[in-house]
């Protein structure tokens, strides 16, 4: 068994970027900290109001994950308490389950001393999700590009990704499920090929770091985005805007209800004012890409007691 007391650390993150449909993911530099000590049962204690109407015992999705892990490996976890600290909207299309999952596989490899690979993670976490874009970038950092089909996992990492990112949130949160009910069960062949063929050209601008190229693909999406934008206030508007503004591209983070805009770096500051004032709705965000994924950091009990 592995030591308790430490503390994980996992970025959020944007799936899709438009064409990328379950296969592309972006960390963000908004992070959830999960802090790990023994107890006598689970116990999971959120600060902050937002995520309080979250389960705290056994059926937390955190705990859940950990205990997956566990049986998966033929092991059995003893309890933890689970103090938890993040600035991630929840429900907003920003991967907050995904990060879950994330610490939860981390914590089970730390707890149980598993020492799994990077690829064992994301394909754990891909199970999980039932599919890889979030959580792969979450563990990852940087842009992740996952091929996720049964037990088959294959990633893609490009660790740092040159650009500046603008988060518009809304006031409530839209449920996945819900989200994924808008979408079409078949699309006609071309239409798949034409996202297809957007999808790989922004990849491969991407990972050239061409990012006008990526901007103008990203908004060429015919997988999701002509579903789920009519939830959206103003969605044409906010893309004009970002053109005026010369932002890279704009799109749905994940399945939303939050969007993404891609910008120069140290451009989203002074980007995220202007669309601040255009559209109150929103709760305009700058943030940076998270070069880093999901980190496990070791407390000394000794020194902690000394303070």
């Amino acid at each position: 068994m592995g030591e308790a007391n430490f503390t994980v650390v996992v970025p959020a993150t944007t799936a899709n970027l438009g064409p990328g449909f379950d296969s592309i993911g972006l960390a963000l530099a908004l992070y959830m900290t999960v802090n790990v000590e023994p107890a006598e049962e689970w116990l999971v204690q959120y600060e902050g109001d937002e995520y309080q109407g979250l389960a705290s015992g056994e059926d937390n999705l955190i705990v859940t994950t950990i205990q997956y892990v566990a049986k998966r490996n033929g092991r059995v976890v003893v309890p933890q308490k689970l103090a938890v600290q993040t600035d991630i909207p929840l429900g907003k299309g920003l991967g907050s389950s995904a990060t879950a999952i994330a610490a939860g596989i981390e914590i089970a490899d730390q707890l149980l001393a598993l020492e799994l690979s990077s690829k064992d993670k994301v394909l754990i976490g891909s199970e999980l999700e039932g599919h890889a874009d979030n959580v792969s970038a979450a563990l990852l950092g940087g842009v992740t590009i996952s091929y996720f089909v049964d037990d088959e996992i294959d990633v893609i990492h490009l660790p740092e990704p040159k650009i500046g990112v603008v988060i518009l949130v809304p006031p409530k949160a839209l449920p996945t499920e819900e989200s994924r009910g808008l979408l079409p069960e078949q699309l006609p062949h071309a239409v798949a090929i034409a996202g297809s063929a957007a999808s790989s050209v922004m990849t491969a601008a991407i990972a050239r770091e061409d990012w006008e190229t990526a901007g103008r693909m990203m908004e060429r999406d015919v997988f999701h985005e002509p579903y789920r934008k009519p939830l959206f206030p103003d969605f044409e508007q906010i893309r004009a805007a970002c053109h005026e503004y010369g932002a890279y591209g704009m799109t749905i983070s994940g399945a939303g209800p939050s969007v993404f805009i891609a910008v120069k770096q140290g451009e989203e500051g002074l980007i995220a004012e202007k669309l601040a004032a255009d559209f109150p709705y929103y709760d305009c965000m700058a943030i940076k890409p998270s070069v880093a994924g999901a980190v496990v950091k070791k407390i000394d009990v000794k020194k902690e007691a000394a303070r």
